[in-house]
């Protein structure tokens, strides 16, 4: 069973910047796109980034392309998403995510099959 656990959490001011990571276990993570989501007070769920198998294809979100950076490390079994120049509006769970075994970048922005329990990030003005 594929678990997902996100770290790197925590309050920071605007401007600022932030690493999450997500570790990887209970399957073959080279088979798996990676993507992170993220959850606000009031708000849909929002599709923030995703990572193709090799790592060599990235898609954002709108609201983050430019100030976020999603990659991977499959010999660690990790993602990670640099987040620099946080806004206020940025503050939210993150949550990261898998796309089912051998699927494409897209599976994870449509219908993710693994995810993790989210860890809170929250920027301040």
């Amino acid at each position: 069973q594929v678990q997902l656990i996100e770290s790197g959490g925590g309050l920071v001011q605007a401007g600022d910047s932030l690493r999450l990571s997500c570790a990887f276990s209970g399957g073959t993570f080279d088979s798996h796109a990676m993507g992170w989501y993220r959850l606000a007070p009031g708000k849909e769920r929002e599709f923030v980034a995703a990572v193709s198998w090799t790592g060599g294809s990235t898609l954002y979100g709108d609201s983050v392309r430019g100030r976020f950076t999603i990659s991977r490390d499959n010999a660690q079994k990790l993602v990670y998403l640099q987040m620099d120049s946080l806004k206020p509006e940025d503050t939210a769970v993150y949550y990261c995510a898998a796309g089912p075994p051998e699927g494409a970048i897209i599976t994870v922005m449509r219908a993710p099959e693994y995810w993790g329990q989210g860890t809170q990030v929250t920027v301040s003005s």
